[in-house]
């Protein structure tokens, strides 16, 4: 049964405020771009774990919707992709982004009418594409440092801001209040179905991560940071490894 709202308010913003007092926490980057991470011993178990579950269920689905027919799984990546621009709408007003919520918005208005509730893009079709940002990077953009990695269980790599950043857009996402009825259903499952696809879409790519690299947990470390960093303007990570930004596509996967 449903909680009543007045109870899932009290929780969502408990859990808010429990997310920025963990930001308060974040301790500062180290210089030059460094690595911090405190957490090696720990972050390496969840990272087995995490695996293990790949190896498991993600990766044999991934298989499965990396042979499925793309005028099957376009229209469920569009309709996770929808459910997730009134969050990024907000974000990029907290930024100050402007025009970034603004393409947002128009993209979530037309996709949801002329789309079908999502299930089509139209909007890109017209060159609205989607301006992807999170909770994460505003409070990067609030001048939030980003604090010792960690590996969340099932989610995957991540750093203390940016596992505060995920509890906020969680709690507060704001597709429950303009959503539709079947938007709000079936977003969340939409989302899942999504990394699943995009798991299936990089197979080849995280393969080669996860299981064909000496060290796999340095190896997702390097990618994650690198990536999250250069989307973020920040310094990247400094190890031995290099690891081009634009060959790994980790997003859905994270």
């Amino acid at each position: 049964m449903p909680l009543p709202f007045g109870i899932r308010k009290a929780l969502s913003t408990a859990c808010a405020i429990f997310a920025l007092g963990a930001v308060a926490a974040c301790t500062p980057a180290p210089p030059g771009g460094g690595l911090d991470d405190p957490y090696e011993a720990t972050n390496r178990d969840v990272h087995e774990f995490n695996k293990s579950l790949d190896r498991a269920v993600l990766r044999p689905l991934g298989q499965v919707a990396a042979a499925t027919p793309r005028e099957f799984t376009g229209p469920v990546s569009n309709f996770a992709d929808n459910t997730g621009l009134p969050g990024m709408v907000l974000n990029g007003m907290l930024q100050g982004d402007i025009g970034g919520a603004a393409t947002n918005t128009m993209r979530f208005l037309l996709n949801t009418t002329i789309g079908v509730g999502g299930l089509l893009d139209p909007a890109g079709g017209i060159g609205l594409y989607e301006e992807s940002t999170d909770f994460g990077e505003t409070l990067a953009v609030w001048g939030v440092q980003e604090g010792a990695f960690i590996e969340l269980p099932v989610l995957g790599p991540s750093t203390e801001r940016d596992a505060a950043g995920q509890i906020v857009d969680f709690v507060l996402d704001p597709l429950a209040r303009v959503g539709t009825r079947p938007q709000i259903e079936y977003g969340l499952a939409a989302r899942g179905a999504r990394i699943v696809i995009d798991r299936g879409q990089f197979m080849q790519t995280v393969d080669g991560l996860l299981y064909d690299s000496a060290d796999s947990y340095s190896q997702a470390r390097s990618a994650y940071l690198q990536n999250r960093r250069f989307d973020l303007g920040e310094a990247p990570p400094v190890e031995e490894t290099v690891i081009d930004p634009f060959a790994l596509d980790l997003e859905g996967f994270e």
